[in-house]
């Protein structure tokens, strides 16, 4: 009855709490935030009903976290999806691909089926119609550099990959743009089982259109023979519709490598051979119809195609 009468002591008007509408609760507040009423409470009797209701309060702690703090998280995982974008390849990285491997074992078009001729026509109608660069003779920066031979359909070149003496071989192909000087020099190069030497021709060219070029050849050049390490022959070779096996060879090759050695330094040391280019047959044009930082695609005369690779591009690997 103590505790009876000690209610009975106190005096207090009921308190009606109103929680104000949260940004973390899902359910809207009854009531606005302004509309909290307290009566009039002692303080003597506060402080008996926290007694009574054993003092236990509950605490809601809000802790506001700023956006900064997730910045580090979120900035790595952004540049890890736009890593992953730029990994991914594009429509013309794909045909790209395609193309050089269109053309894989042809010897630059050389030993090409009629279906493989169809299939890289294809390929090369697609790359031209997405060209990034639409006025190429506008961007000679992209012109600039060594340019290596993969593929061609221009028959004047099928002699000279075809008809080379037994043990030479063509090893590249290759056009050099000076685009400050506006020169080009076309240059091909054999190697045999001692040297490799090469033929070059010198040309000017002139811009006649955003994608057309007229070139003047003006001198030619025979290299001089370049010393390789050592000797190495092949197991056999084919000469004359036969195979002629080249093992006995072998051990006499090595006798008189040295002297040969000696002979192919002599040579060496000599300048290249020059000559000069007059005739009317000295001139062609050429038209690029793609072109990107290791791509081109140029088409000439009697409408026959050149496929390019920029030297040092990742494309040459495969």
């Amino acid at each position: 009855m103590a505790g009876a009468s000690l209610f009975s002591q106190i005096s207090c008007n009921s308190v009606l709490v109103t929680q104000p509408r949260s940004q973390f609760s899902l359910k809207p507040a009854l009531f606005p935030a302004n509309s909290v009423r307290f009566a009039s409470v002692s303080t003597a009797a506060a402080a008996e009903r926290a007694k009574i209701s054993g003092g236990a309060r509950r605490i809601l702690r809000v802790r506001a976290v700023s956006e900064d703090k997730w910045g580090p998280e979120k900035d790595a995982g952004a540049s890890v999806a736009v890593a992953e974008e730029e990994k991914r390849p594009t429509e013309v990285d794909l045909l790209k691909k395609q193309l050089v491997d269109s053309f894989y074992g042809t010897d630059r078009g050389l030993k090409a089926t009629s279906e493989t001729r169809a299939e890289v026509v294809e390929l090369i109608t697609k790359l031209e119609a997405m060209n990034p660069t639409p006025a190429p003779t506008e961007a000679l920066t992209l012109l600039n550099g060594k340019w290596i031979l993969a593929y061609t359909s221009f028959v004047g070149l099928y002699p000279l990959l075809s008809r080379t003496p037994p043990l030479v071989k063509v090893e590249e192909i290759s056009q050099t743009i000076d685009s400050e000087n506006f020169t080009v020099q076309n240059s091909v190069m054999f190697s045999g089982p001692l040297a490799t030497t090469s033929i070059s021709t010198n040309a000017k060219f002139e811009v006649r259109s955003p994608k057309r070029v007229q070139i003047k050849f003006e001198e030619g050049i025979i290299g001089t023979p370049k010393l390789t390490d050592s000797i190495v022959l092949p197991e056999n070779v084919e000469f004359l519709g036969q195979k002629i096996d080249l093992a006995p060879l072998k051990g006499i090759i090595t006798s008189v490598q040295d002297t040969a050695s000696s002979v192919a330094k002599t040579i060496s040391s000599q300048p290249p051979l020059k000559f000069s280019i007059s005739n009317s047959n000295a001139e062609s044009w050429l038209l690029t119809t793609y072109l990107d930082e290791e791509l081109r695609i140029s088409r000439g005369d009697a409408g026959s195609v050149f496929v390019l690779l920029k030297e040092g591009c990742s494309l040459l690997t495969r």
